[in-house]
């Protein structure tokens, strides 16, 4: 982020802490779509996506005066939507009686060549949608994030060895959603 742009969001957050409706707005204004998709991406859902925003919002500027400065404002506020996804989807989960049996990855040993699997960006959403809520976080933290494991295993709770093999996994799960899609050859 360039020195002028830190310098206004910091100047913004200032006036957020000091009680301006303006600076709120325009924080919101500014961080909001980039928030909802992360918040899509790890609900799946717009409408939960929605609420998500909303209440991550809620609680970064509830919590704004406890924000130092030690981090951008936009990874402190990509933090607490990460958290607030997980423990939505964790509550979800806990509520849910179905359980989700992962797939048969034994017959996953077969080598495809990741150089044809070069795909649009829409294909590998529409994969990323199929997998089971557990493996597209870690998907999409890994991946699209940028969080190594040892940071997505404090994130969820788990420990770094199977957040690697929860990712492997899901990678592994996309690759075979994207083969078996009708319009992918190879």
């Amino acid at each position: 982020m360039s020195s002028g742009k830190y310098d206004k969001h910091r100047q913004l957050v200032e006036a957020c802490k000091a009680g301006s409706r303006i600076a709120h707005n325009e924080l919101y204004s500014e961080y909001a779509k980039s928030m909802y998709n992360i918040c899509y991406r790890m609900m799946n859902n717009a409408e939960d996506a929605r609420d998500m925003l909303q209440e991550g919002f809620i609680e970064a500027f509830t919590h704004l005066s406890s924000f130092r400065f030690e981090s951008t404002f936009g990874a402190w506020l990509k933090k607490i939507m990460i958290n607030r996804c997980i423990n939505a989807v964790k509550k979800k989960r806990q509520m849910s009686m179905v359980d989700e049996d992962p797939p048969d990855l034994a017959a996953a040993d077969e080598v495809v060549d990741e150089e044809k699997l070069r795909l649009d960006v829409a294909r590998v959403k529409r994969a990323m949608d199929q997998l089971p809520h557990g493996a597209r976080i870690i998907f999409s933290l890994y991946l699209i994030e940028g969080y190594d494991h040892s940071e997505i295993a404090e994130i969820m709770q788990i420990s770094e060895s199977t957040s690697k093999t929860q990712f492997m996994r899901a990678r592994q799960m996309v690759k075979d959603i994207l083969l078996g899609m009708p319009d992918f050859s190879i």
